[in-house]
């Protein structure tokens, strides 16, 4: 099953997030785009974030981060 816009938009916020330690995090602004803002809620949704606006990743989103640079960093080269 290939990657949908949601899955992608997920991802890329994952990305977004600090990977140094788990007391930084991120808020994402009423302001953003529709797509960002749909895709915290559903990250909080999964359990993968704190708020549903961001906030900081929980264990299984720290994971979730690790595995997404692993598989960017393969792809980029």
């Amino acid at each position: 099953m290939p990657f949908n816009t949601e899955l992608t938009a997920e991802l890329n916020l994952i990305l977004k997030f600090p990977s140094t330690s788990l007391m930084q995090g991120l808020k994402i602004h009423h302001d953003a785009s529709p797509d960002v803002i749909a895709a915290a809620k559903r990250l909080f949704d999964k359990g993968i974030v704190t708020q549903a606006d961001g906030g900081y990743l929980t264990n299984l989103g720290y994971d979730l981060a690790d595995h997404a640079k692993v598989i960017q960093a393969a792809l980029e080269h």
